[in-house]
């Protein structure tokens, strides 16, 4: 296949308006995927966004690629679809935490699972937007909103967790405070065969305003972003002074100069095992303690797509071409009168 061609980022976008609110972290990410897009030798006709219902479902209308706009909750399940039918495609799907994690939960945890060949970013304001400001599931317990006056006493979700639960072969978190960043984890997910997900820090700025401000503020980074690095031990702070260990099970955070450098994890992304990497994603539970960005988790699965694919293949060289006729009339079969 020939490379494809040369590139820049106004090749990528529209013509159309972009129309978020002032100040929305959604353009970040746009102008990220943007600047991103020239970088990973693909081809416009050859590239796909999905998405779904929300403020971040916008994302198709501003990237000059072929894109679907889905119903709520359901663009990993059509963009399942898509990636079935057309192995070749560069298939990405974009969405809320309301639009992924709510309606949508079943089908994204379940195109995790079957690991298909899609990039999928969730963009996690931990909140409603496009309706106005509702909670959502990653909204933090006691979290007051237009439909929980009294505070949500629900127990929020955890992205990453999630994802590792549901066995996802690719997991990482960035945010929209730092282009770089979020363009490795992008390309990293492009690059990994099968099912990759990102969960991306998402500032709402009109109904959940500075939601992450303790964590992605330029001079708060170094002492409440834990960067990992695979093969390297996890630390932090702007001296390193900061490590985590595993005690028990558990990830927890220490005093390098107490614990000693030699007691540190080293973190492993390519572990098959994924306990240590679902650990350090139950390190942090609110938004005001060292939480990890970066790649949890980074394995070889066998693509669904291509392992289908194959079974057809390889059942219709046995028996030859199926016959829907019979397929339709065999057994068991009712006439009804």
């Amino acid at each position: 296949m020939t490379a494809a061609p040369v590139t820049t980022r106004k090749d990528w976008a529209t013509d159309q308006e972009v129309r978020w609110c002032p100040g929305c972290g959604d353009y970040s990410i746009l102008t990220a995927v943007q600047l991103l897009m020239p970088e990973l030798d693909v081809r416009r006709e050859d590239t796909v966004f999905v998405s779904g219902i929300g403020c971040a479902a916008r994302f198709p209308y501003y990237m000059n690629t072929y894109g679907l706009h889905a119903i709520h909750g359901r663009s990993p399940a059509v963009a399942t679809g898509l990636a079935m039918a057309r192995g070749d495609l560069h298939v990405w799907v974009v969405g809320g935490d309301g639009d992924m994690m709510s309606i949508g939960g079943n089908h994204l945890i379940h195109a995790l699972r079957r690991n298909v060949n899609l990039n999928i970013l969730l963009f996690n304001n931990q909140i409603y937007g496009l309706t106005k400001g509702q909670y959502s599931p990653t909204s933090e317990r006691g979290k007051v909103t237009k439909s929980t006056p009294h505070g949500s006493v629900e127990q929020p979700f955890n992205a990453v967790s999630l994802a590792l639960g549901a066995e996802a072969a690719f997991v990482a978190r960035t945010h929209d405070m730092d282009r770089g960043h979020m363009q490795d984890m992008f390309r990293r997910a492009h690059d990994h065969p099968g099912a990759a997900f990102v969960e991306v820090f998402q500032n709402c700025n009109v109904f959940n305003d500075g939601a992450f401000a303790a964590l992605t503020k330029r001079d708060a980074r170094d002492s409440m972003l834990i960067d990992l690095r695979h093969g390297e031990p996890v630390r932090f702070g702007a001296d390193g002074e900061w490590g985590v260990v595993m005690h028990g099970g558990r990830a927890r955070v220490v005093a390098v100069a107490e614990a000693g450098a030699d007691a540190l994890v080293v973190h492993d992304e390519t572990d098959p095992d994924p306990s240590v990497a679902f650990a350090l994603s139950r390190l942090a539970n609110t938004n005001d303690v060292p939480t990890p960005i970066g790649v949890f988790r980074a394995v070889e699965r066998s693509e669904y797509g291509s392992s289908v694919t194959s079974q057809i293949a390889a059942s219709q060289s046995k028996a030859g071409p199926g016959d829907l006729h019979d397929l339709l009339h065999s057994r068991p079969t009712w006439q009804v009168a």
